[in-house]
C-alpha cells in the first residue's frame, strides 16, 4: 500500500482517501458501515465539510466511540465569511464529529485567499484555533487558480485541496509541482472529474506519479469503495491500453465542461443544474438508459423554464457559459430520447 506524507503536516497515511461528501446522500446505517469498512481495510484519511449536511454527523457515530482518533486523520472545511461564523461552525464540527480536535482545518472555495491583516480576520480566527489546539494544520480549499497561486505563495498554509486528475492541464500539474517545492500537502479533489471518469483504476494509477497527492475519492456505494480498496492492495499500472483509454477521455473532455461540483445551486427554475448541464457526456459514459426515464425526462425539460437570470453562469467557479450549456445539453438529449441519435456505438 502506497503511503505518503501530506508536506510539513506530518500527516503520513495510504494514498487513497475517503472523500465523505456522497454519505450525506446515504442513510446513517449505509455511512456508517461504509466509514468503518474503509477504515478496518486501511483508509485513514477522511475529508468533510461543514457545508455536507449531515456527513460529519455520520463520521461521529461511525467513529467517535471506537476509540481510534489517534489512527485516523480528519479534515474539515468551513465556508465562514466572518470570525462569528468561524467559531460557530468550528465548534459545530467538533460536536458532531464528537472530537476534542480537526487535523486539518479548511477555508472552504472562498473568493479570495484570507491573509493575516486583510481586515476580515479570518486568518487570524485559524492561528487562534490552533493555539486553542481545536486544529492541528490550517488548509485551503479552491476552485481557482488565482486563489490557488495566492495560497501557495502566501507560505501560511499547510494544505491546499484543487481539483486534480488526468484530465487536467499543465496549469494544474505546475500546481502540483509548486506545492511540492514548497513542502506543501495537495489533497486531490475530483479525481474522476465528477463522474465523468468511469475508469477507476487509471483515475487511480495517475495519482500514484504524484507523491506529495492525496485524492480523496468520493464514495456513496459499497461497490465504489470495494473498487479503490482493491486498488490499494493491487496497484493499477498505466499500460498502452490504458493510455489510449486516457487519451481519448482527455480529447472527449477538452474544454469546458461541468464538473457536478453544485456550486451553481439552487437554481430558481429548480433545473438539476449539476447533472443537466453534464448530460450529453453522461449519457455517452455510463448506461444511457438510466438517463431516458420519463422522471429524467421531466427533469430535462426544466430547462425550457430557464428565466436567464445568469446565477448559475455567476457562481460557477469554472467560468463555463451554464445557460447555454444546459440549452446545448438540452437538444442533444431530445435528439437521444427520440432516437434520432444513437449512443449505443460510444
Amino acid at each position: 500500500m502506497r503511503m505518503i506524507t501530506l508536506g510539513s503536516t506530518g500527516i503520513t497515511s495510504p494514498q487513497n482517501g475517503f472523500g465523505a461528501l456522497p454519505i450525506q446522500r446515504d442513510t446513517t446505517d449505509v455511512a456508517v458501515h461504509l466509514l468503518r469498512k474503509a477504515y478496518e481495510n486501511g483508509i485513514t484519511f477522511f475529508d468533510t465539510a461543514r457545508m455536507y449536511t449531515d456527513s460529519e454527523e455520520k463520521i461521529g457515530i461511525a467513529f467517535g466511540d471506537m476509540g481510534i482518533r489517534d489512527k485516523i486523520y480528519i479534515a474539515t472545511k468551513t465556508a465562514a465569511l466572518t470570525p462569528e461564523k468561524f467559531w460557530e461552525d468550528l465548534d459545530t464540527s467538533l460536536r458532531l464529529m464528537k472530537t476534542d480536535y480537526i487535523d486539518i482545518y479548511q477555508f472552504h472555495n472562498p473568493e479570495k485567499c484570507f491573509l493575516p491583516g486583510d481586515g476580515t480576520g479570518m486568518y487570524e480566527c485559524m492561528l487562534e484555533a490552533k493555539a486553542q489546539g481545536k486544529i492541528r494544520h490550517i488548509g485551503f480549499t479552491n476552485h481557482g487558480l488565482e486563489a490557488a497561486h495566492v495560497c501557495v505563495d502566501s507560505g501560511l498554509y499547510e494544505t491546499l485541496q484543487f481539483p486534480f486528475s488526468y484530465l487536467t492541464g499543465e496549469e494544474e500539474l505546475e500546481l502540483v509541482e509548486k506545492c511540492r517545492k514548497a513542502n506543501m500537502g495537495y489533497i486531490a479533489m475530483k479525481g474522476l472529474a465528477g463522474g465523468l471518469i468511469t475508469n477507476s483504476a487509471a483515475a487511480y494509477a495517475f495519482m500514484l506519479d504524484y507523491d506529495n497527492v492525496m485524492p480523496i475519492w468520493g464514495v456513496q456505494h459499497e461497490y465504489e469503495l470495494d473498487e479503490f480498496l482493491g486498488h490499494m492492495v493491487n496497484e493499477p499500472i498505466i499500460d498502452d491500453e490504458m493510455r489510449a483509454e486516457m487519451a481519448k477521455d482527455k480529447e472527449m473532455l477538452k474544454g469546458g465542461f461541468c464538473r457536478s461540483c453544485g456550486y451553481c445551486m439552487p437554481c430558481p427554475a429548480e433545473i438539476n443544474i449539476r447533472q443537466a448541464a453534464r448530460m450529453s457526456l453522461m449519457i455517452r459514459r455510463s448506461p444511457h438508459e438510466q438517463f431516458l426515464t420519463e422522471d429524467w425526462q421531466k427533469e430535462m425539460a426544466k430547462i425550457d423554464n430557464c428565466i436567464s437570470c445568469g446565477l448559475c453562469a455567476s457562481r460557477c467557479p469554472y467560468k463555463l457559459d451554464t445557460p447555454n450549456l444546459l440549452k446545448a445539453n438540452y437538444e442533444d438529449y431530445k435528439k437521444i430520447a427520440s432516437g434520432e441519435i444513437n449512443v449505443s456505438n460510444y
